[in-house]
């Protein structure tokens, strides 16, 4: 209806006002044919597009079926894509975080070895701080020599090695350590210790050395090479102690081993000496009474025989006393002190003496003061410190033929004390000697025993006194002791 409504009017536009005719009603029929056929045609067109379009809508709905099903797949393929597109930006957020994360990490890790590199630097610096102070406080002397060079240069030394050798740094470092051997070095251990460095050898030994000022000392010195990674010696590193003490203590212990073997020998003597004095004093006797006897059978003629007989009596007489003050000397009694005229003392002492001062050539002078109070002492012992001192007075001038003059002299040192002195002009005393010359078993003969000083001076000091000893101006020695004047027994 609404198709043939829009033909109606479309006819009345088209067509003129027309008058009821034929022509008209013709025209009409014709109009109304030509419309219907156009209708017609019109609708056939028209139900041929609605076919088409119902076909295209068809054939639409199926391609859209199809293009829902590509959609749906679409759909699901965009849903799998974009959840492997959502994994994989998880997966690249994950390596990104842990990217960020390592970056972080290796940010940390660079400072923890920044830190870990500060940390062994100043680790380092420590231990080379330790090593070099350790090496500064030990009491060795330690040093480096560089084996590159032919003529054994210093590169290294520490304090206790300038302090040993006496030699400042600009004196060791870069010079020959063999020329730090002081003015008089032993050529051959200095060609030793060369020869065995040269062999790639360590070398030890024990030696004198020499400081800068000339002072000599022991030395402990070890040397030893050091080898690079090729085994090729680069340096020499050496020690050196000073041994001196040690070899000081050695000694003493060497002189204490010897003073206690000199003992045992003395002892010894002692007891053989006292033995002989016993035996001696028998064919004395018979000596004394076939003299004497002699003297009787020829007495009031020849004379001449009676002074030689005399003669042979006196000397008789005064060997035997010898003997028997030689024996008192070696009892074991206690001392036995009385009043004591020191002038007497020395005369008697020196009559025991004399004929020993005459078989040398000597001359004994005396020079004693007459007014001399008594002393209260030991007359055996005070003898054995006269002998002992004007014996070694003998012997000091035996090494001088000009040496002829023993002076024997007495004064009052003061109101209480009376001084002893017995000068001799021989050879005097060392500057060394002078400190350890009482000391026990020190002498400085060959054959000396070592004990006569020393057994003097205990004697004095056990009468209250002092002895002691002093070179001459000129020459000589003079030992002297006191006494004190009146002292009772203390012993």
């Amino acid at each position: 209806m609404i198709i043939k409504q829009k033909q109606s009017r479309r006819i009345q536009k088209e067509s003129p006002a027309l008058v009821s005719t034929g022509e008209q009603r013709n025209a009409k029929k014709m109009l109304l044919k030509k419309s219907t056929r156009n209708n017609l045609e019109k609708q056939v067109r028209q139900q041929t597009d609605e076919l088409r379009i119902r076909d295209g809508q068809l054939k639409q709905g199926a391609d859209r079926e199809k293009l829902g099903a590509d959609r749906e797949k679409l759909g699901a393929d965009r849903e799998k894509l974009a959840e492997e597109k959502f994994l994989q930006q998880r997966g690249q957020l994950k390596i990104r975080s842990g990217q960020v994360k390592q970056g972080i990490d290796r940010e940390k890790l660079g400072a923890d070895r920044e830190k870990l590199g500060a940390d062994r630097e100043k680790l380092a610096a420590e231990q080379i701080y330790i090593r070099t102070k350790a090496m500064e406080s030990t009491l060795d002397g330690i040093f480096i020599i560089d084996a590159k060079k032919p003529n054994f240069p210093v590169i290294y030394a520490n304090l206790p090695f300038y302090s040993i050798t006496g030699y400042s740094k600009n004196e060791v470092i870069g010079k020959d350590y063999f020329h730090l051997y002081g003015s008089y070095p032993d050529l051959r251990i200095v060609e030793e210790i060369k020869q065995t460095m040269s062999q790639g050898k360590p070398f030890h030994g024990e030696m004198p050395y020499f400081k800068k000022n000339g002072e000599k000392f022991w030395s402990s010195l070890r040397i030893t090479p050091i080898r690079d990674t090729n085994s090729v010696i680069t340096h020499y590193v050496g020690v050196k102690t000073d041994t001196t003490l040690l070899k000081k203590r050695d000694l003493e212990i060497e002189e204490q081993r010897e003073e206690i073997l000199h003992v045992t020998r003395v002892g010894k003597l002692a007891e053989f000496v006292s033995s002989l004095a016993h035996e001696i004093s028998q064919p004395l006797t018979a000596i004394l009474s076939y003299a004497q006897a002699a003297q009787r059978i020829f007495k009031g003629r020849e004379p001449e025989l009676q002074e030689i007989l005399q003669y042979i009596i006196n000397d008789d007489q005064r060997a035997t006393e010898v003997i028997r003050r030689l024996r008192l000397l070696l009892k074991k009694n206690k001392p036995a002190f009385e009043p004591l005229d020191m002038n007497t003392l020395i005369n008697d002492t020196a009559t025991l003496i004399m004929t020993h001062i005459t078989v040398r050539n000597k001359i004994i002078k005396f020079e004693l003061d007459e007014n001399l109070p008594l002393i209260h002492g030991d007359r055996i012992q005070l003898q054995q410190v006269l002998l002992n001192l004007i014996s070694n007075s003998l012997e000091a001038m035996e090494e001088n033929s000009d040496s002829r003059e023993l002076l024997i002299k007495t004064l009052r040192k003061d109101s209480g004390t009376i001084l002893v002195k017995v000068k001799d002009s021989g050879c005097g005393i060392p500057a060394e000697n002078i400190k350890k010359l009482f000391a026990h078993f020190f002498t400085s003969k060959p054959d000396g025993l070592g004990m006569g000083l020393s057994i003097s001076r205990s004697i004095v000091e056990a009468h209250g006194g002092r002895l002691e000893a002093e070179n001459n101006p000129d020459r000589g020695a003079t030992f002297y002791f006191t006494v004190p004047v009146g002292l009772k027994n203390t012993l």
